[in-house]
């Protein structure tokens, strides 16, 4: 068994779906954790939604099934869909979610709409379309891995730069407005980089589960610290983690998809989290009760001993 799955491993076309898949969950943990933090952890999925009309509409206007346009469209359609997310927001009382819940509903609406379309039309290469919806690591080569090279490069560089300024963006605006920094460009920095994130990763996970690898390693890392810098960290670990496993899982196992493994991968990792995290984990703050009502019970025999003591001094006066 591990000669066989060492042979399938030794396959160059599983050497990039597994590099490719660990680069995913590494750029996506580390940009989710400041969604997370910033409270919009449904950004991740409305973008990813948004971006199925623009696929849909780039092979409406080729007629060729071409990743980089797809990509384009996606990226186009994504930044749209920020755009429409901060014009609802600053020009009305709609609060951010109900934005993102509005933008989601109608782009992944007009999506559907335009799938349905290609998919009656009479284009003869329109056959696989649809994967965009649940994504299929499976058909990632080597130029798809070095472009997830590049924006993993960039997303770390531009955090690790502006780990600051994103810092203050994410627990305090209003102070890093007072101190002159440019909230507004921050802002829709951070947007651009999840895009880019989310766009780069709807053809591994698809557009339904790509939020899931942006908000989960960051939930999961959130358990373990209280240090963003190590939360960042942590968050991109557990995303390539998770990427790994889901590859290995589906690469040893037949007709197992490796996006939606990853992201069971990246829930294993958040449940074992949830449980054994040292401060915030379930069996900390059972053991934590557990020696606190000991104390407490241990204080009460205590007292009751120095008061039984007191009165036998008493009685015997």
């Amino acid at each position: 068994m591990l000669l066989w799955s060492w042979s399938v491993l030794a396959d160059p076309n599983t050497q990039w779906i597994l590099i490719g898949c660990m680069l995913l969950g590494l750029m996506s943990g580390i940009i989710g954790s400041f969604a997370y933090l910033r409270k919009q952890s449904l950004v991740g999925d409305t973008l990813a939604h948004a971006a199925l009309p623009g696929i849909c509409i780039a092979f409406m206007l080729t007629g060729v099934k071409s990743l980089p346009l797809f990509f384009l469209g996606a990226l186009v359609a994504g930044l749209l869909a920020t755009f429409s997310i901060s014009v609802i927001t600053r020009y009305s009382r709609i609060k951010a979610d109900a934005a993102m819940g509005i933008v989601l509903s109608v782009f992944f609406g007009i999506g559907i709409v335009l799938l349905t379309q290609i998919q009656h039309s009479s284009y003869g290469n329109q056959s696989g379309l649809d994967k965009f919806l649940f994504g299929q690591a499976a058909s990632m080569i080597q130029s798809d891995v070095y472009t997830m090279i590049g924006v993993s490069a960039v997303i770390i560089l531009a955090c690790s730069f502006l780990f600051k300024e994103f810092k203050l963006l994410s627990f305090d605006p209003g102070f890093a407005r007072g101190l002159g920094f440019p909230i507004g460009l921050l802002e829709q920095m951070l947007m651009f980089f999840t895009v880019i994130a989310v766009v780069v990763g709807i053809q591994a996970v698809g557009v339904v589960l790509v939020a899931a690898l942006l908000i989960t390693p960051a939930v999961s890392a959130r358990y373990w610290t209280d240090r963003l810098g190590l939360m960042v960290s942590l968050s991109g670990i557990f995303g390539a983690i998770s990427g790994v496993i889901g590859t290995l899982i589906s690469t040893t196992t037949s007709n197992l998809p490796t996006g939606p493994l990853s992201v069971l991968a990246a829930t294993t990792v958040f449940v074992f989290s949830v449980l054994f995290a040292p401060r915030r984990g379930v069996c900390a703050k059972v053991i934590r009760r557990i020696r606190t009502n000991r104390t407490i019970r241990e204080e009460e025999r205590s007292r009751m001993s120095e008061r039984g003591t007191r009165l036998r001094k008493e009685a015997s006066l």
